[in-house]
């Protein structure tokens, strides 16, 4: 099995949205933001290629969207995902399966793209997994999260017949552990990678950067934040107590880090780069 990094974005997001209630003078001491209070943010994705199997997790935000929509993300000039994928060896075609960890732009809207005005799928010979629970919530919005889903970016891959819902927990893929979560989103799935004795969890928006391992370290646009707390706080534990690696889709100064167990928390151990660990 090999684990390469394939960076799709880096782009800004509002630092009050990245944090919550937590206030500005103590996050920014640890997640600097600029003057607009804009923070720097990546879509780092983990491309695992496992025997003739090759496995992206997430696809990025793709660039479906129109001129106003993108103004507001501040993406910066660099290597989209297809190009980050050619320097990682990989052409659309090799890709077997996608792994969606939530259908939110910035996690999706790599999937599938325009030609002219028909769309087409990004990985047209890849099976995409996500949660049923989510596929659910996603074609029935709510209001809040309404201006993230949009369905050219998913219910294609549903259409072609490359689409895979799962129901629960488990080893629906060979050696990745699929953990499903509700309180950033419902049906929010964070991969738990097991590599050469290692265990190696996809992160995403579940625990966005190593600035916001402690508890109340919550994104204001969880929808359940209480339920995140308790999601949160269980996975910390296990994480501390297992050893399991943070791999950051989002932070933009930290690839992957450790947890461990203090006196009255569990708190950052060890930040690593990926080829550190491997």
């Amino acid at each position: 099995m090999n684990l390469k990094i394939v960076m799709s974005e880096i782009w800004k997001m509002d630092g009050g949205a990245g944090f919550g209630l937590v206030p500005k003078t103590i996050w920014s001491k640890l997640y600097p933001a600029d003057d607009l209070n804009y923070i720097l943010m990546t879509d780092r994705l983990l491309l695992v290629e496992n025997g003739e199997r090759k496995i992206l997790i997430d696809v990025g935000m793709g660039n479906k969207r129109n001129e106003k929509y993108y103004k507001y993300k501040y993406i910066k000039p660099g290597d989209n995902l297809l190009q980050s994928l050619e320097k990682a060896g990989v052409a659309p075609n090799d890709i077997t399966d996608v792994l969606l960890t939530h259908l939110h732009d910035d996690h999706v809207g790599g999937a599938t793209y325009y030609e002219g005005e028909t769309i087409k799928l990004t990985f047209p010979n890849a099976m995409h997994w996500l949660s049923k629970k989510q596929w659910d919530w996603a074609m029935n919005p709510n209001k809040r999260e309404a201006g993230t889903y949009f369905k050219e970016n998913f219910v294609p891959l549903q259409e072609a017949g490359k689409l895979t819902l799962i129901e629960e927990d488990g080893f629906h893929i060979p050696n990745i552990d699929f953990r499903i979560f509700d309180g950033h989103t419902v049906g929010n799935i964070v991969p738990i990678i097991h590599y050469n004795g290692k265990q190696i969890a996809f992160m995403g928006d579940f625990i966005p950067f190593v600035a916001s391992i402690p508890l109340p370290y919550i994104q204001a646009n969880d929808i359940q934040p209480l339920i995140t707390l308790y999601e949160k706080e269980e996975f910390l534990n296990e994480a501390a107590d297992k050893k399991i690696y943070f791999f950051f889709e989002h932070d933009y100064y930290n690839e992957v880090c450790t947890v461990k167990h203090t006196a009255k928390r569990v708190t950052l151990d060890k930040i690593y780069h990926l080829n550190e660990i491997l």
